[in-house]
């Protein structure tokens, strides 16, 4: 242990003197929480909206403002509505022409027996055109504008009596559809994964570079003593960039916790020992840094990004990249983290996760310290 120790604090004195490192350790993962927290946001909003409207009663204008009411869609060209008479410039008479041109993603045109059809009570068409250029978009912007007139009709007591069946919808765990909920959580297994083995990846490869680790070859020092002597002082690194990011979060998105903090706690722990590991098994692969920070930029950050359930639901992904979600830590952690602060399970929703931690980080510590052993044994 005292051997384990002394490598500890030899790691964090030259740490101290690397002003880069301070940098990649704290400004960095900073940066990233800002910058992934502001930017990425998975509901579509202020989607420029064509109306043409023939009919110009006060059933349509209703009709229009409803539309407008949900948030999701904004009037081309800063018109209040876009009414458009035959006195107007033909381009924006069309509402192909103004999807072509990309002035909007959708258009909605109205017609000139609107109102009357409906208090009527008779099947009446309103074409709606989208912009299927983003599969994803376009299908908001439909279910979007369906729901809307749905309500439009059931709130104006014009719906058709055929349709008895009324929902009524609750938002459970996040009712206030508060994106940073679900972002920011998952930012923290993003960052706590790249950095912290990215720290751990320079710093091994750096005794590599400098020759240092031959001394270490000639010492009694064991690879299991050299290896945890390192994680130690790089998971201390990774609870401080831990600590930095938490309380970030709670101030600027004044995030708060939806359990008690226990399986929260003891899975960071756990997955930052992973983080390290896997540093490690990339330090003793790779013979220089650039190599080590390429390894761990395409092993470490496109996986925790893209196949970890970040962004995408892990459903979503194809066979058979779907089974190297599931020896990806970042997976576990990201339900981890959103349980604590979304959901609200606790321990019996989450112990699988912590139990696949534990598992990984086994592995990973275990392919580094075979490796290092043939590595020392052959020098």
């Amino acid at each position: 242990m005292k051997r384990i120790l002394s490598q500890c604090r030899k790691e964090l004195a030259q740490f101290r003197r690397d002003r880069l490192s301070l940098a990649l350790a704290f400004l960095l993962p900073f940066m990233t929480l800002i910058i992934f927290g502001f930017v990425i946001r998975l509901e579509s909003k202020n989607i420029p909206l064509f109306i043409q409207d023939f009919d110009n009663s006060p059933l349509s204008r209703s009709y229009i403002e409803r539309l407008f009411a949900t948030n999701q869609f904004e009037p081309i060209h800063n018109f209040k509505f876009s009414f458009f008479t035959s006195n107007q410039n033909l381009e924006f008479q069309n509402p192909q022409a103004a999807i072509d041109r990309e002035l909007a993603k959708a258009a909605v045109v109205i017609p000139p027996d609107f109102s009357r059809r409906i208090k009527s009570e008779l099947p009446t068409d309103v074409q709606i055109l989208v912009d299927g250029t983003d599969v994803n978009n376009a299908r908001i912007i439909k279910n979007s504008i369906q729901a809307t007139t749905i309500f439009f009709l059931r709130d104006s007591g014009l719906q058709s009596s055929f349709d008895k069946i009324i929902t009524h919808i609750r938002l459970w765990f996040n009712p206030g559809r508060k994106e940073s909920l679900y972002i920011v959580p998952g930012v923290y297994a993003v960052i706590l994964w790249i950095y912290p083995s990215l720290l751990t990846a320079v710093a091994m490869v750096r005794e590599k570079e400098k020759g240092t680790i031959l001394q270490v070859y000639a010492s009694s020092l064991s690879a299991e003593e050299l290896l945890l002597g390192k994680a130690l002082a790089y998971l201390l690194i990774g609870i401080s960039e831990a600590l930095l990011i938490t309380v970030m979060s709670a101030i600027i998105w004044q995030l708060t916790f939806a359990v008690e903090v226990t399986p929260l706690l003891i899975s960071t722990l756990l997955f930052l020992v992973d983080s390290v590991m896997f540093g490690l098994l990339i330090g003793v692969r790779v013979n220089n840094q650039n190599s080590a920070v390429q390894a761990v930029a395409l092993l470490g950050f496109l996986t925790a990004l893209l196949l970890s359930g970040f962004i995408y639901p892990i459903s979503n992904i194809p066979f058979p990249l779907s089974l190297f979600s599931a020896v990806i830590p970042a997976r576990y952690y990201i339900e981890i983290t959103r349980d604590a602060y979304v959901r609200g399970t606790g321990w019996p929703g989450v112990w699988f996760s912590v139990m696949m931690l534990i598992i990984l980080g086994f592995l990973l510590f275990n392919a580094a310290r075979r490796i290092l052993k043939r590595m020392q044994l052959s020098d």
